[in-house]
């Protein structure tokens, strides 16, 4: 059966990553509070600037995945990815430290990097960017929408104009 349908957009697919980095770094993190300081409270934190971080290396790991799906085995790219993410974090934290917006600090961990990435979150980062690759890029990638649809027009919920 073949594909039918348009593709999604690139902006389709950015807001899709976008909100998938967004929700997993306020998961993690709310996981991160409870295991370390046992709050059932669970609260998640994260920053605006979660947004376009993920949304955008979302669309980095994309185009990665096309052009390495053939050509290396899952444990490669697991790793090259990582290494993407390590230095997407890197710059990404080091323009947002310019003007003071950076919301993370590693400094307190003991294989940090200005502060900026450490080497405590490389399996973190590996798991996660290929649960990326394998649950949202992938499947992003095959969404389509239908050309036919159309939205019902329903008559309760149009607003009524009137001559005045």
């Amino acid at each position: 059966m073949g594909k039918t349908g348009v593709p999604l957009g690139p902006l389709c697919r950015w807001y899709i990553y976008a909100l998938h980095g967004y929700f997993a770094e306020i998961m993690f993190t709310a996981t991160w509070n409870f295991v370390a300081n046992r709050n059932w409270k669970l609260f998640g934190v994260t920053s605006v600037w979660a947004l376009f971080i993920y949304g955008t290396f979302g669309m980095i790991l994309e185009h990665l995945y096309l052009a390495m799906r053939c050509r290396c085995n899952l444990l490669v790219r697991g790793v090259l990815y990582t290494l993407c993410i390590y230095l997407w974090e890197f710059c990404t934290g080091y323009i947002l430290r310019c003007f003071n917006a950076c919301p993370w600090d590693y400094s307190g961990f003991r294989h940090n990097f200005m502060g900026l990435i450490t080497l405590e979150y490389f399996p973190f980062w590996f798991v996660g960017s290929l649960l990326l690759e394998r649950l949202v890029v992938y499947n992003a990638l095959r969404l389509r929408l239908d050309k036919t649809w159309k939205p019902k027009e329903n008559p309760e919920l149009q607003p009524e104009l009137k001559d005045d």
